[in-house]
C-alpha cells in the first residue's frame, strides 16, 4: 500500500488552518450574535440552501441530500454539517465556504460554521423525490 493510500480523506481536503490532516475541514463566517430580536427558524436557512446548486448538476444541495445536520443554537449561531457526492469533487475546498457564506446573509444569524464531513458517504437515497424526479432516479 503506497503512503497516499493509506492518508484519511480529510488530507487531501484544503487547509483549515490545523496542522492535523484528520480535523475536519470547516468554513465559518461571521461573528457571534449578542442581542438577538428574533430566533432564526430552520425553513429560513433550509430557503438559503436551496439557491445553492451542485455545480454538475441542475439540484440545489439540500434536495440532493449534500447537507446532513442543522442546528441553530440560541444566539443565531449555526452549525451544519455536510458531505458532497464524491471525495474527489472538485469543488470540495469551496462548496463549505458558499455555504457558510449563503447562510450568513440571513438577518440576525451569527457565526456560521460548516463543517465537511465524509461519514457517512452520501447516496442516492439522500436525495428528495423532487431531485429523484429531475435526474430520472428511481
Amino acid at each position: 500500500m503506497s503512503n497516499t493510500e493509506q492518508l484519511p480523506l480529510s488530507a487531501f481536503m484544503p487547509s483549515n488552518g490545523i496542522d492535523n490532516s484528520n480535523e475536519p475541514f470547516v468554513a465559518k463566517v461571521g461573528k457571534e450574535n449578542k442581542n438577538i430580536k428574533t430566533k432564526i427558524k430552520l425553513s429560513q436557512v433550509i430557503e438559503y440552501l436551496q439557491t445553492i446548486f451542485d455545480p454538475e448538476l441542475p439540484i440545489n444541495i439540500y434536495d440532493l441530500g449534500l447537507i446532513y445536520d442543522i442546528k441553530i443554537l440560541d444566539n443565531n449561531n449555526i452549525k451544519v454539517e455536510m458531505s458532497l457526492t464524491a471525495p474527489g469533487c472538485p469543488v470540495a475546498g469551496e462548496m463549505p465556504g458558499q455555504v457558510a457564506e449563503k447562510i450568513a446573509q440571513i438577518s440576525e444569524v451569527g457565526l456560521v460554521e460548516v463543517k465537511l464531513v465524509w461519514e457517512p458517504a452520501w447516496t442516492k437515497d439522500r436525495m428528495s423525490d423532487d431531485a429523484k424526479m429531475a435526474l430520472d432516479i428511481f
